[in-house]
């Protein structure tokens, strides 16, 4: 029996640019080892996770053209970040020190944001989307998780305009506005980034899809059954001289906890994972892939979205997959999920 293969990517804001592109590469591969230059990363993956920009990402690989086919290709999908990216995170003098830098209100307006978003997804929703896939966001009335799932988007109470979905799971507090988005029968629910909890998505997949059914492969999935590629966007956590940080009060606090939170997200999120397939015998336990690229030259704020930065960003990401061992490892994932489909 075939595995489940599950594509996760984490959020980071522009740093997104780093997933696409190591996504962009993973398609190139499975087109050379299926000799189809058509071969889109859909094609092979059979569920899909996305918190933040990671969210967005993954919704604009499953978006279909009129002929159900995916509509982009992963490097048109990193291009919303080189060519929009600039103009999303654009802060005039007066919206900073008006937001006091995003601690009195959010730092940049969403209305370009929204309007990168509504190019891309139109009036797509996921009851259109090619592939399940669950995107992560947070409800701050209720307080509570709240997930976009595709596979349930049958029901209108849970179908979600997919540029609704996007504004949501990327709703990063401090840097955007609370989204506030209807589902099909008009209910509204006020959204912030799933990273706040969810900030590497691969946990939330992995435990979903141990309750879904894939046509063609195992019931109710384990981990045996799974191959699991998780795609970070090279966060780390600052360091902070303690002489500093005893002192610090709510204000000071607010980016470091923010940082804090989502770095620590995805760092324990692949420990679990790890721990998890480690229990698998040999050959298994080598079906969870973790890539997570280094910033290295580029800034590694989630907003410097100026065009050298942005430039950076790409570098880095090229320099990542360079790396023999990286080469090896998209190699190696390309082969079992073409061999893993026939």
């Amino acid at each position: 029996m075939s595995k489940v293969r599950i594509l996760s990517i984490d959020g980071g804001g522009i740093r997104g640019i780093l997933p696409g592109m190591i996504m962009t590469r993973l398609e190139e591969k499975l087109q050379n080892h299926s000799n189809d230059e058509n071969t889109r990363l859909a094609d092979y993956f059979d569920f899909f996770a996305g918190t933040s920009t990671g969210g967005i990402l993954t919704l604009s690989y499953v978006i279909p053209d009129k002929k159900g086919r995916p509509l982009l290709t992963a490097k048109q999908s990193v291009d919303l970040y080189l060519d929009r990216g600039n103009a999303i995170f654009d802060v005039n003098l007066w919206q900073n020190v008006n937001s006091l830098f995003g601690i009195a209100d959010e730092k940049y307006d969403e209305h370009e944001l929204e309007k990168a978003l509504q190019d891309t997804f139109k009036d797509c929703w996921l009851s259109d989307l090619i592939k399940p896939c669950i995107i992560s966001a947070f409800n701050v009335t209720n307080g509570k998780p709240h997930f976009f799932k595709q596979h349930k988007s049958a029901n209108k109470i849970f179908n979600f305009k997919v540029k609704d979905v996007a504004r949501a799971t990327s709703a990063a507090p401090t840097y955007f506005e609370v989204a506030r988005v209807n589902n099909q029968l008009g209910t509204p629910y006020p959204l912030i980034d799933g990273g706040v909890f969810a900030n590497n998505p691969t946990m939330v997949a992995y435990s979903e899809a141990r309750n879904m059914t894939f046509e063609g492969k195992t019931t109710r999935p384990t981990a045996k059954d799974m191959m699991i590629v998780s795609v970070g966007t090279g966060s780390q956590s600052k360091s902070y001289k303690y002489e500093d940080a005893k002192n610090w009060g709510q204000l000071e606090w607010i980016k470091p906890v923010i940082d804090i939170m989502m770095s620590g997200s995805s760092i324990s999120t692949d420990y679990h994972l790890n721990q998890i397939f480690d229990t698998l015998d040999e050959k298994d336990k080598t079906y969870y892939y973790r890539l997570e690229p280094k910033v290295i030259t580029a800034e590694n704020a989630m907003d410097n979205a100026t065009p050298d930065n942005l430039q950076r960003l790409k570098d880095d990401a090229l320099t990542y997959i360079a790396e023999p061992a990286v080469d090896a490892m998209l190699n190696e994932i390309a082969k079992r999920l073409v061999e893993n489909d026939n």
